[in-house]
């Protein structure tokens, strides 16, 4: 009988285990739960919600005076107010059971980005056109266009001559930290932040060996930690810079695009530029003064190794300079023009200046450009479309504001707990999909709670950046714990809970510094985010 018992045992763990990118287990998960929620009848609270008239946080159709009127109206049909909530319920199932494949990936994230417009279809959340027309937004066309620039950038070498110039004049620890870290973050909020790492960190390592070879010791842990944990946390600080710094900004603008209200990109820099600086010199100061004394290399000139590397390169080649030329234009066009153009413009005009220069040619994009990730972020505006529509994220965020203490129901505070909670959860999924499947709740949150969906939306994207403390939660993360091994002898130079030890008070001081500068003190001088 026990041995009975613990074959089936081992057979159900078997389930959880994945075969060939699946994970059945999972799916069963989230496929079961998908459907009792379908099943179940809506709640009376999103019944009454659908049926109130003039709902406050809900853009009603013209002539319309309820959500079910709204929806019957862009649907063409004739709900009752249950059917309408039952749309509603649908929405809100298909957010978590999205928002739970993407985290687990028990399913490849193209399948998901699929299976989101199959629900939509499927359970006939929207019209069937307005349902191509919400994938295929500006955002979408912006986090393309900026994954095949990237692919541009490596493929000339632009991207290591950025590292090393980046890294060549610095001179000591305390430059690295107080100087390059913050150049490093800046640079983050234009550039690919993960390509950016897969640069930086062999060439950390390599001068890491070089310095403890120098002064003839074996090892020296707090260096590798301050070289290598530094620069994955300056990246994941450089997010809140500019639109281009993450799909998960592509997502936001995205979602305030859906409330007619999106900032332009020069907008977005100047409300989130100076936080990128203030915080990174802030985790720069924080690595210095929490391994200075751990040190046992007593001086390190980076200057001095790179002064060669950078010889080696040689000059610029015709593509990196066009490479260079195209990427500037991209920039200024995004900066000065972003409200004619959009975002997506500027980026399919640079992508198609690639191929015309013969920079990359159209099997670079297919073979290297993630579009499993772009489709993530299409899926996620399709998703923010018909949780507008239906109510769902106004219900949701109704339940999540009622569940707060009357002090963080309103104003700053709300922005205080939104990006709290974003920050909690981009440590255990990626970025993209937290805002992805926070977003729509968080800014109806905002015009619940009567705070410029500007505040709260930034807020909830700044936060998505803070993914220190685990190796899931970005890339970056990922790049410097795989990267960080020595050549020869295969030791690791980071363990998984360094993370957390110089994670967490990194992550605490950039919510500390988000809260109390910007929400309560830099934003409120910003005209624009007090209308």
């Amino acid at each position: 009988m026990s041995n009975r018992f613990f074959k089936l045992l081992a057979a159900l763990l078997g389930l959880f285990r994945s075969r060939g990118g699946f994970n059945y287990g999972l799916l069963t998960v989230a496929a079961v739960s998908f459907l009792l929620v379908v099943l179940a009848p809506a709640p009376q609270s999103l019944v009454a919600l659908v049926s109130k008239p003039h709902p406050l946080g809900y853009r009603l159709q013209p002539g319309t005076e309820t959500i079910t009127e709204s929806l019957n109206k862009v649907l063409k049909t004739d709900l009752t107010p249950r059917r309408a909530a039952d749309k509603a319920k649908v929405m809100t199932a298909v957010l978590f059971a999205a928002a739970f494949l993407w985290a687990t990936e028990a399913i490849p994230l193209g399948a998901t980005d699929l299976l989101v417009g199959a629900l939509l279809y499927f359970f006939a959340i929207l019209p069937f056109d307005d349902i191509a027309k919400a994938y295929m937004k500006d955002a979408v066309f912006f986090i393309a266009g900026v994954l095949t620039i990237a692919v541009g950038v490596n493929t000339t070498g632009l991207d290591r001559r950025i590292g090393v110039l980046l890294l060549g004049r610095i001179r000591s620890l305390k430059g690295f930290c107080f100087l390059f870290l913050p150049a490093l973050a800046v640079a983050a909020g234009f550039f690919s932040e993960h390509a950016l790492a897969a640069i930086l960190v062999p060439i950390l390592v390599k001068i890491y060996l070089i310095f403890c070879e120098h002064h003839k010791i074996k090892a020296d842990k707090a260096l590798a930690i301050m070289l290598i944990l530094g620069i994955s946390f300056a990246l994941n600080q450089g997010g809140p810079g500019s639109p281009a710094a993450g799909g998960r900004n592509a997502v936001m603008v995205g979602y305030l695009q859906d409330y007619g209200r999106a900032p332009s990109f020069a907008q977005w820099v100047v409300i989130g530029m100076p936080y990128v600086l203030l915080t990174s010199l802030a985790i720069g100061a924080f690595m210095y003064f929490a391994l200075k004394r751990k040190l046992n290399v007593p001086q390190v000139d980076f200057s001095q190794f790179l002064r060669a590397e950078l010889k080696a390169m040689g000059s610029m080649s015709r593509q990196e300079t066009l490479m260079a030329a195209i990427l500037a234009g991209v920039v200024a066009l995004w900066i000065v023009a972003s409200n004619q153009f959009g975002l997506g413009g500027p980026c399919v005009l640079g992508v198609v200046l690639m191929l015309i220069f013969r920079i990359i040619n159209w099997k670079d994009i297919q073979t290297q450009v993630r579009f499993d990730v772009v489709g993530m972020y299409a899926a996620a505006c399709a998703m923010g479309v018909g949780l507008l529509m239906t109510g769902a994220s106004l219900w949701l965020a109704q339940s999540i504001v009622n569940a707060l203490p009357a002090s963080m129901r309103q104003g700053g505070m709300l922005v205080v707990a939104v990006s709290a909670f974003t920050a909690t959860l981009t440590n255990f999924m990626s970025d993209g999909a937290t805002v992805a499947a926070i977003g729509p709740v968080a800014l109806s949150m905002a015009q619940i709670g009567s705070v410029n969906l500007w505040q709260v939306g930034l807020a909830c994207a700044f936060a998505s950046s803070f993914a220190n403390i685990t190796i899931v939660g970005t890339p970056n993360n990922a790049i410097a714990y795989v990267g960080a091994v020595h050549p020869q002898t295969g030791q690791r130079l980071l363990r998984l809970r360094d993370f957390v030890i110089y994670g967490v008070p990194v992550t605490v001081l950039a919510s500390l510094l988000l809260w109390l500068w910007a929400v309560f003190g830099y934003w409120r001088l910003i005209p624009w985010l007090n209308r």
